[in-house]
Order: structure tokens, then sequence, then C-alpha cells
């Protein structure tokens, strides 16, 4: 229908998470329409990320650095280890002032779509329980059935260890009406309360 080129430039957008073949075809001739020097700067910007990001191979968050800055950084709380499913997933807990060590996933489990323990770095996690000594794994995976499933498996396998092990509490946001949560939400939420305090 089109150029190879430019077909070839949709096939490989389309791959891309969340753009399906028309935002694709968008993305495309948005592009094409654009001068060179700004589709040059986005392919460097691309493969600059590709050749110097790389994974920290204590927290496995992405990182130009091994260990990275956060593992590196001595005034972080020692012990507390916040667990995570993506790095995306660091920015958002260090937005909301969580200044402890991090463990990156890669992930949640997934039975369906083929992701079990041995595809996350969850042995990674239980070796650095040892060396580290950790006294709490916050779990912070995704309030969904994959992150929920994660959760309760990484719960079961330190529970021998005697690793307090505690979860991010769900429920409400703030701001919005009781009226529009779904029963999921307001179940969440009631079992999660907590005693007000003046």
């Amino acid at each position: 229908m089109y150029d190879d080129a430019v077909e070839d430039l949709i096939d490989e957008l389309s791959r891309l998470p969340g753009i399906g073949p028309k935002g694709a075809q968008r993305i495309t001739f948005w592009l094409l329409k654009r001068p060179a020097t700004d589709a040059h700067r986005l392919a460097a910007a691309i493969t600059a990320a590709k050749d110097r990001i790389g994974f920290c191979g204590q927290c496995w968050n992405i990182s130009e650095t091994d260990p990275c800055a956060h593992c590196e950084d001595p005034a972080r709380r020692n012990g507390m280890v916040c667990v995570v499913e993506e790095p995306r997933d660091v920015i958002a807990m260090e937005k909301a002032g969580f200044r402890g060590r991090y463990h990156v996933l890669g992930g949640a489990l997934n039975p369906l779509e083929g992701v079990g323990p041995e595809q996350l770095r969850i042995r990674e996690l239980l070796a650095r329980l040892d060396s580290e000594s950790v006294t709490e794994l916050i779990v912070c995976t995704n309030p969904n059935i994959e992150g929920d499933t994660t959760a309760m498996y990484l719960a079961r396998q330190l529970e021998p260890l005697g690793v307090q092990v505690t979860r991010l509490a769900s429920g409400l946001p703030v701001g919005g009406d009781l009226e529009y949560a779904d029963e999921l939400t307001l179940e969440r939420a009631l079992r999660n309360r907590r005693t007000l305090t003046p």
C-alpha cells in the first residue's frame, strides 16, 4: 500500500506497547512531516539509550552505572527493601518519598503469559536478603490479579526466613467520590482501614 520504508516504519511502531496500526500510521506521517533533524534526534536518543542504559546488578533498576545511584547512596535506609514490578515504579515510589532500597522484579507472575517465578528476579531478591540484613520487604506490586499473586507468592517464600513482609494499602483515591468507586476498591479500602487520630 505504501512504499517499503513507510510500511517498515509503521510495522515497527505498531510493535510498541499501546500503539496499534492506526496509531503507528499517524506517528509515521507526523514524523515524515517533521524536519529530518527531528527524526535523526529521535533515532539518536533511542540508540544512545540502548547503548548506555543497562541494569543495576544489585537492584535491577535501569541505570547508566552499576551499581546505580540509589544503591550507592549512603543516605538511604538500609534493611528496608521496596519490591516493584518495573523500573518506572521506582520513580513513582521516589515521588511518594520512599528513601530505602529497591528491588525490581522485571514483571509480575502471569501463568497465562508464560511468566513464572523463573522469569522474574526472585532468586536475586532472596540472595539479597542474606547479604544485606533486610528486616522489612515492602511489596509494591500493582493492585491487580498478577500483582496480588506475586505479592502472595513472595510472602509465602519469605515467611520461613523471618523477614517482615508488608504490602501497600489500596483503596479510595484522594479526591474521589464514594459513589464512583467500584466494589473491589471499596472492599479493599474497608479492609485496610486504620484508626483515625486527631
